[in-house]
């Protein structure tokens, strides 16, 4: 028997779980398929669990709108919810004299994407607030935050439910294929099942691609290759001297090793970028003098053995066209052609920062027939 449902939103992390929030407040009937036995347990738990202001981003770009629309709908979203955040603020610090026309840029950026309180800083004032950092100068952006990714997911899943999701761990969709009722799909769990729905939505992090690959009809044009971008985190064992993040300008595939903070005040150092071929979430002790010699050119008294393995995350990166995507790709029926159907490839940085923003996005997307 062939059960019904409005929608399916595949994947339990951070985005799936706001967009099935927001069609689930939009009076949807949905239903949240999740592969493990638990909410967020990839990418949305292995990250910096900052709320990014919006600077680095290509102007017009999704991540550049959603980051900053997002930003504001999650530091509302944490006072309605009681959700822990602290706006402590970020400098991104320059320590080389190229450097400076970068940080002129970014400002720039920032700006053009509707961040208005960035403030560039003298080496002195810089010190003024972090006494331990040297630098060139650097650029301030006080409304940078840090965020409990754990307690936002749990408020986002208890709101969806509130308004009618249901959630089924610990089950996979193996095939999708498009019927006159919508999409069908055949659901491994406790109990194989096949369900019926008008929309599905695949917010399926690092399994994006490959549920993608499972739709019947989807042409692979629309569907990128990707790559797995391994970011590994060190923790300070010792006391933060720090109140603030501490960033090095950008580097290619990343935002450079920073330093981030947590609510307890833990400060970890990461990530770094390993180009990986399969899923492997170890952090190698050994890649420790790597970040002492990063770390160290804005914080040159870091100690020797201060820096412990903590864990790691994977980004998904997505290939297009044998060229390598820096945006968001969010493709509804118009894009691919296959009714009701959105996918989301590439949801890595700023994707928890901007996932109530998505999940607006994706609710125009996903409306379908009623």
């Amino acid at each position: 028997m062939v059960e019904t449902v409005d929608c399916v939103v595949v994947g339990a992390g951070v985005v799936g779980l706001a967009v099935a929030r927001q069609l689930a407040r939009d009076g949807r009937d949905v239903l949240i398929v999740e592969a493990e036995s638990a909410m967020g347990t990839q990418i949305s738990s292995r990250n910096s669990e900052v709320i990014h202001a919006g600077i680095y981003y290509q102007p017009g770009s999704l991540k550049a709108r959603l980051c900053r629309r997002g930003r504001d709908l999650l530091y509302a979203f944490c006072d309605d919810y009681h959700v822990g955040y602290r706006r402590c603020g970020k400098l991104i610090v320059v320590t080389a004299p190229e450097q400076l026309d970068t940080l002129r840029e970014l400002k720039a950026r920032g700006e053009a994407n509707g961040v208005e309180d960035l403030l560039p800083l003298p080496p002195q004032d810089v010190q003024a607030l972090e006494p331990e950092i040297r630098c060139l100068g650097a650029l301030h952006s006080p409304s940078t935050g840090i965020i409990d990714s754990h307690a936002l997911m749990t408020a986002l899943q208890g709101d969806a439910e509130a308004h009618g999701a249901m959630i089924a761990f610990s089950s996979k969709i193996h095939t999708v294929a498009a019927i006159p009722q919508g999409l069908l799909l055949e659901i491994a769990g406790a109990q194989d099942i096949e369900i019926a729905a008008r929309s599905v939505v695949n917010c399926a992090g690092l399994g994006a691609v490959d549920l993608a690959c499972g739709v019947v009809g989807l042409a692979k044009t629309h569907i990128p290759e990707q790559r797995l971008a391994k970011g590994n985190y060190f923790r300070l064992a010792a006391r933060s001297p720090f109140q603030r993040l501490i960033y090095p300008v950008p580097e290619p595939g990343g935002l450079g090793v920073h330093l981030t903070l947590d609510l307890g005040g833990l400060a970890r150092f990461g990530p770094d970028v390993q180009w990986i071929e399969d899923f492997d979430f170890d952090v190698d002790a050994s890649r420790a003098q790597g970040f002492y010699d990063r770390i160290r050119e804005y914080w040159p008294g870091l100690e020797a053995g201060s820096l412990v393995p903590d864990y790691a995350g994977i980004r998904p990166k997505i290939v297009m066209d044998g060229e390598l995507r820096t945006d968001f790709m969010i493709c509804g029926e118009d894009q691919h052609g296959v009714k009701g159907l959105v996918n989301l490839f590439g949801i890595e940085s700023p994707g928890l920062t901007s996932c109530l923003a998505i999940a607006e996005y994706v609710g125009g997307l996903a409306a379908g027939p009623r």
